[in-house]
C-alpha cells in the first residue's frame, strides 16, 4: 500500500513468505533510513521501482521468488552500501538491460 511511504524512520522492512501480490509501490523510495528490504518468496509482479535508488543506506535487497519482470534500474549499481542482491527466481527481471 502507498501508505508504506509514511514509516520514514523505518530501517529493516522484512516481508517475506507472505504470498503478497501486485507491484512494489514506489512510496519504498520514501523509507530513506531503510538498511534492509526482504520481500521475497510473494508473488509481487511488475517492475522494480526507480525509486528503489533513493535508499543509499540499504545494504541488503533480496526480491527472488516472486513473479517480477522488466529492467532494474541501473543505479542500482550505485547504492555504495549495497552488499547482499537477490533477484533469483523471476519472470525475466533483467540485471543488466539489453542495449
Amino acid at each position: 500500500p502507498s501508505e508504506v511511504g509514511n514509516m520514514s524512520a523505518l530501517a529493516e522492512l522484512y516481508l517475506y513468505n507472505n504470498g503478497f501480490s501486485g507491484t512494489v509501490p514506489s512510496e519504498i523510495g520514501m523509507l530513506t533510513a531503510l538498511t534492509s528490504v526482504y520481500l521475497y518468496n510473494n508473488t509481487l509482479s511488475g517492475s522494480v521501482p526507480s525509486e528503489i535508488v533513493k535508499l543509499s543506506y540499504m545494504t541488503t535487497l533480496f526480491l527472488n521468488n516472486n513473479t517480477l519482470s522488466g529492467n532494474l534500474p541501473s543505479e542500482v549499481g550505485n547504492l555504495k552500501n549495497l552488499t547482499a542482491l537477490q533477484l533469483h527466481n523471476n519472470d525475466c527481471l533483467e540485471l543488466f538491460p539489453r542495449r
